[in-house]
């Protein structure tokens, strides 16, 4: 995803081409999903408002979970940082599906993107996804995705303040929550919960950390 806005539509079959009551569907593979939602748009270009509307009740989980991963890479955190807190904040307030600002929802991502993410340069995601299947449980409840919603608020704030090693371990953690979500799997979602409050912890005390030097190195100064 590179940020670049797509002032319209592109040109994509109407949102009912995807069933979104079809157990069949419901029970779909992350990548499947990907890949129907993007040869449903046959554009070169998915807006995030496209996909919001595409994945259903999918869409938050999905949302961060593609926003996540260039987050990673150095330098584009801060890009990333403020969209996912707009959407685990809605999350957290209990909002089933996102409401994406205009500016937000006309961010787009390149199609050939989305299928490399569903097709065999993704293996790293099937083979993740043999692992995740629909488990219902404490953290598929609405309080779970509350929970969710506020943990991904503070793993974007570690992503957009500056820190040594403070970006990738909250990211992973939300990225395993963000597949329990997505498939309704309680137990991915604990051990993501689990690996979140770790990575978060840690980037927490590390920026301490540096904020505490700083404070005394000011004071050694003057």
């Amino acid at each position: 995803m590179d940020g670049t806005t797509d002032p319209s539509p592109a040109g994509g079959a109407p949102l009912t081409a995807i069933p979104h009551a079809d157990p069949a569907h419901d029970a779909a593979p992350i990548s499947r999903i990907v890949a129907e939602v993007a040869a449903t748009f046959p554009g070169e270009r998915i807006t995030l408002g496209e996909m919001s509307e595409a994945f259903g009740d999918r869409a938050f989980g999905l949302l961060i979970l593609l926003l996540l991963l260039p987050a990673m890479l150095p330098g584009m955190a801060s890009v990333f940082g403020l969209p996912i807190i707009l959407l685990g904040a809605q999350m957290g307030l209990g909002r089933r599906t996102p409401k994406l600002p205009a500016f937000m929802a006309r961010q787009s991502v390149k199609r050939t993107d989305l299928l490399r993410l569903a097709g065999a340069s993704s293996k790293w995601l099937g083979r993740i996804e043999r692992y995740v299947r629909p488990r219902p449980g404490m953290f598929t409840t609405p309080m779970g995705d509350k929970l969710f919603g506020w943990l991904t608020v503070y793993v974007a704030i570690m992503l957009i303040l500056p820190g040594p090693g403070t970006n990738g371990p909250p990211a992973f953690g939300n990225i395993v929550m963000a597949l329990g979500l997505v498939e309704h799997d309680s137990k991915v979602m604990g051990w993501g919960v689990a690996l979140t409050v770790l990575g978060c912890a840690f980037a927490t005390a590390v920026l301490v950390t540096i904020g505490w030097l700083g404070v005394a190195a000011f004071g050694w100064f003057f």
